[in-house]
């Protein structure tokens, strides 16, 4: 079979050439590509903490009861192994903060500490691995209400601003540890189902919160990001951390905006924001997510919106600027299949981008020539992109097309089936 898939790609490599593609180049440039893969896909983010887990979800909720999810921290890692031996690359792991090593202790939010995630740093360092880390801001007793870092209580707008700068000062840690970068990722569930009228005084509590958790300046070991939403569970009239809002603040204060694929309208891409946001900012951040009628967080695949962005990021040069993470959770499906898809669908999109040429597009644009840059456009579309694909997967040495998901079943029959 390696020597068919060789065989196929040097005709592929051939044909691409005529377009002034470099097939071999490109597949240097995506091996380099790393992709954040969130830990809470494994688990249908219900983390470690041992307090009282009644708490409403916050907005985030989990469906399907798929047999196997991760029950400890052990189990989570040895799936998320599992996982990274089908991906190619080498990639990145995404924490929240309710994934720290508690073990029988209560240790609530604003509590936490770096020692807690000891476990999660060693384990990235052992496997040559980035991490990020995000403050969990849900699925809490202090956030029944519905607000946060909004919130018109001051003890549970401080409680909150305490757990954020210590979510910050960890990340800085990690990055510190692991000697490169952590990126630590802010969203925020507040906001109200029905009519809110005091719209903008709970903007102005979360400016003055976010004022307070950003006062203190870390190197380049971490990296900030403001994640907004247009609505989700219990905040469908009225979202305090809004695409506006975060904008406005990131680009003030010199910290990245995260987009996330499925917190915009439904018919809304999010691939025309990047370029203009790239004007004002120097870096940002993207969540890969697959949004339907609203953001239910369904695993990411190889579609146009995908595709969009990733064309978006490669012709405008832009991806040592970008960040880009998996953010989706679904327990109707085999928890390690939907990170495997997930993230081969995303280098399949940066794929499919990188393999544009994107130089001749741009001047078939400039001389006004739109005939030519349309037919082009069309001809790349039955170019054997997939052959390139199947190349890249074999240099990483990696099942190619669907052979990885015996490999799933496999695990799903010896391991995951066995968790009671």
């Amino acid at each position: 079979m390696e020597h068919t898939i060789n065989g196929a790609y040097e005709s592929a490599r051939d044909n691409y050439a005529r377009l002034n593609v470099d097939t071999d180049k490109v597949l240097e440039l995506l091996g380099a590509q790393a992709i954040s893969i969130q830990c809470w896909q494994g688990d249908d983010v219900r983390g470690f903490e041992k307090m009282d887990s009644s708490a409403a979800s916050g907005g985030i909720q989990a469906t399907g009861s798929y047999p196997g999810k991760a029950r400890t921290i052990h189990e989570l890692q040895q799936d998320l192994e599992k996982a990274l031996t089908l991906i190619p690359g080498t990639h990145r792991i995404n924490i929240h903060a309710m994934y720290g090593e508690f073990h029988d202790s209560v240790v609530d939010r604003d509590a936490i500490e770096k020692r807690h995630f000891q476990g999660w740093i060693d384990w990235a360092r052992a496997l040559g691995l980035g991490l990020d880390f995000n403050a969990t801001l849900f699925r809490h007793p202090k956030a029944d209400s519905g607000f946060t870092l909004s919130s018109k209580d001051p003890g549970i707008r401080r409680f909150w601003v305490e757990h954020v700068k210590q979510c910050r000062s960890i990340g800085a840690a990690i990055g510190k540890e692991l000697s490169g970068f952590c990126i630590h990722d802010l969203w925020i569930p507040d906001g109200m189902k029905d009519t809110c009228i005091d719209k903008y005084g709970y903007r102005a509590l979360l400016k003055r919160s976010l004022d307070d958790i950003y006062a203190v300046r870390y190197d380049d070991h971490l990296k900030d990001a403001v994640e907004s939403k247009l609505f989700g569970i219990g905040s469908e009239s009225f979202v305090a951390g809004s695409h506006e809002f975060y904008l406005g603040y990131a680009i003030t204060h010199d910290i990245m905006v995260c987009l996330d694929m499925g917190h915009f309208h439904p018919t809304e891409s999010i691939a025309d924001k990047i370029t203009a946001i790239l004007q004002f900012s120097p870096g940002i951040m993207l969540h890969v997510s697959r949004g339907v009628r609203w953001d239910s967080d369904h695993v990411a695949v190889l579609d146009d919106q995908l595709r969009d962005v990733t064309q978006a990021l490669v012709r405008a040069q832009a991806l040592d600027r970008a960040h880009i993470a998996l953010d989706y959770f679904d327990a109707s499906i085999n928890r390690i299949s939907a990170w495997v898809i997930g993230a081969r669908a995303t280098l399949k999109a940066l794929l499919y981008a990188l393999l544009e040429p994107t130089d001749v597009l741009i001047k078939h644009e400039t001389t006004g020539d739109y005939t030519a840059r349309l037919a082009l456009l069309e001809e790349l579309k039955t170019l054997p992109f997939n052959t390139v694909w199947d190349r890249f997967c074999l240099l990483h040495n990696v099942p190619f097309e669907n052979a990885w998901l015996n490999e799933v079943r496999h695990y799903e029959r010896e391991v995951l089936l066995k968790r009671t």
